[in-house]
C-alpha cells in the first residue's frame, strides 16, 4: 500500500503531492517574528491558513501567543491538541454552534469569541447560564474597519459593549477589526494609508470604550499584507498574519518577496497535448484553487498555467519556450494558500530533498 513515511525522498511521492520547505518555511517564521516582536505587539496568527495543530505550536514555540482561528470547528480541532489560547474570528450565531461553543469552553477556558450583535452576545449569555457555567468567556467586539463583511459599525460600539456589560456570563476585553480588503492592495504607500485609516477607526472606538469605563485589553488585527502597519499604530496590541508562513502569489504579487514561497504542489507531466507547446499536469480543480488567479509552475518562467477541468491543468509556452517531457515533476505555486491547503489531506516537510516531517491537515474541512 502507497504510505510515504519520513527519511523517504520527494521522488517517492505520488502527485499531486502537497509540499513544504523547511528551511524555508522556517526563514519566514524568523522574519516574522524578527519583523514584529520589536514593536512590542502579540502576535497571534491565523492558523485557518495552516490548519494544523502542528504548526500552531511550531508558530507558539518562535514566539506566537496561541492563535486565531476561523470557526469553532476548527477551534474544536485545536483545543483538542492542547492548543487552546485561541480567539475565534467569526461570530458564533446559531443553536447548534451556540451548543458546541458552550461544551467547548467547558473544557478549555482559554477561549476567546467575537460578537457583533445584542442577538449574539444574549443567545451565548444564557446558553452558558443554563449550563450552569459560572466563569465569563472572554468576548471582544467585532468593529467594522472598512470591508463590510462582518462587524458592527463604529457607532453602534458603545452601546453593544453596554449590553455586554449587562450580560454575567461574558467578559468584555477587546475589540477586533480586520481590514481584509487592503491585505493585497497593490503599492506599499496606498496600502500603508489605507490601513492607517482603518486602525484610526479601529483604536479610536477602542479609546472610547476606554473612555466609557470599558476595560479594553485586547486590541487586535491585522494581516500579512497590513500586520507591519497595524503594529506601529498606537493602540495596537495583536497582530493576526497567517499567510506568511508559506505565501502564495497573489501576496507576493501585492507585497513583494520579504516572505518567500515554502509551500508548492508537486505534479506531474501526464500527457502531451497536439499543440507544440502545451502539456498536461495532474493538478486540477481539486488540486488548486483559482478564486485569486491560477497558480504558477515554480521556477518556469514563460510557462503559464490553465486548470482545465477537476484533474487536469495545461502548462504552455511561447514559441522560445523549451519542451516539457512527459513525466517531469513540476511544483505549482498556489494564488490562495489557504483554500488550497483545505483540498489536501497531508503536508509532506522536507529538508534537502528528504521528508522530514508529515503533518496532516487537521481542520481541513471544518468550516462549522
Amino acid at each position: 500500500m502507497y504510505a510515504p513515511k519520513v527519511g523517504d525522498r520527494l521522488e517517492s511521492l505520488d502527485t499531486p503531492s502537497m509540499i513544504v520547505d523547511l528551511d524555508i518555511m522556517e526563514s519566514n517564521i524568523r522574519k516574522l517574528m524578527d519583523l514584529l516582536q520589536p514593536l512590542g505587539v502579540n502576535i497571534r496568527p491565523h492558523l485557518k491558513t495552516t490548519k494544523s495543530p502542528v504548526l500552531a505550536k511550531k508558530l507558539i514555540a518562535a514566539g506566537a501567543k496561541g492563535g486565531c482561528v476561523a470557526k469553532l470547528s476548527e477551534g474544536e480541532v485545536m483545543a483538542a491538541a492542547g492548543v487552546d489560547d485561541i480567539l475565534i474570528t467569526c461570530e458564533i450565531i446559531g443553536a447548534v454552534k451556540v451548543r458546541r461553543l458552550v461544551e467547548l469552553f467547558r473544557k478549555h477556558r482559554k477561549i476567546q469569541i467575537v460578537v457583533d450583535s445584542e442577538v449574539g452576545a444574549t443567545a451565548i449569555n444564557a446558553a452558558l447560564e443554563e449550563a450552569g457555567i459560572e466563569e465569563r468567556i472572554q468576548v471582544l467586539i467585532d468593529l467594522d474597519v472598512g470591508l463590510q463583511r462582518t462587524g458592527v459599525a463604529p457607532e453602534l460600539a458603545l452601546g453593544l459593549a453596554r449590553h455586554v456589560a449587562t450580560l454575567g456570563r461574558l467578559k468584555l476585553i477587546g475589540v477586533q477589526g480586520y481590514e481584509g480588503h487592503l491585505q493585497h492592495v497593490h503599492g506599499r504607500e496606498e496600502r500603508e494609508r489605507e490601513c492607517r485609516a482603518s486602525m484610526a477607526i479601529l483604536t479610536g472606538t477602542a479609546a472610547l470604550l476606554k473612555e466609557n469605563g470599558f476595560d479594553i485589553q485586547v486590541v487586535t488585527t491585522g494581516g500579512t499584507g497590513t500586520a507591519e502597519f497595524c503594529a506601529t499604530t498606537p493602540g495596537i496590541t495583536e497582530v493576526q498574519p497567517g499567510s506568511f508562513i508559506f505565501m502564495d502569489s497573489d501576496y507576493r504579487n501585492a507585497v513583494g518577496s520579504y516572505f518567500s514561497h515554502s509551500l508548492t504542489v508537486l505534479s506531474t507531466v501526464i500527457s502531451k497535448s497536439t499543440s507544440a507547446r502545451r502539456v498536461t499536469i495532474d493538478a486540477g480543480l481539486k488540486t488548486l484553487t483559482t478564486d485569486s488567479g491560477f497558480a504558477e509552475a515554480k521556477g518556469m518562467e514563460g510557462v503559464t498555467y490553465t486548470p482545465m477541468g477537476d484533474e487536469h491543468g495545461w502548462l504552455e509556452w511561447g514559441e522560445d519556450g523549451s519542451d516539457i517531457p512527459i513525466g517531469t515533476r513540476v511544483e505549482m505555486i498556489p494564488s490562495h494558500i489557504d483554500p488550497t491547503v483545505n483540498l489536501h489531506d497531508f503536508y509532506y516537510a522536507y529538508r534537502n530533498g528528504v521528508i522530514e516531517e508529515i503533518w496532516p491537515v487537521a481542520t481541513r474541512g471544518k468550516v462549522q
